[in-house]
């Protein structure tokens, strides 16, 4: 079986409180990550605002412009 096809079946199960705590978990491993390798902060703000916006590209295309089963 794909991996992906179990994932896509398994997601359909989480609620909206599960996406938020998978969400909150994800922040606060960046913060913890950010604590250790404290050069990270160095980074430029042109960089961090480029890289927001290739990550979020694909939701934003999935939310508002491809045509689904509805």
């Amino acid at each position: 079986m794909c991996l992906i096809k179990f994932f896509n079946r398994r997601i359909k199960l989480f609620t909206i409180w599960d996406i938020k705590l998978s969400q909150l978990s994800a922040m606060i491993l960046m913060l913890i990550i950010v604590k250790l390798v404290p050069v990270i902060l160095q980074v430029p703000y042109l960089w961090l605002i480029i890289g927001l916006v290739l990550i979020v590209l694909r939701p934003l295309y999935v939310m508002f412009i491809k045509k689904g089963n509805i």
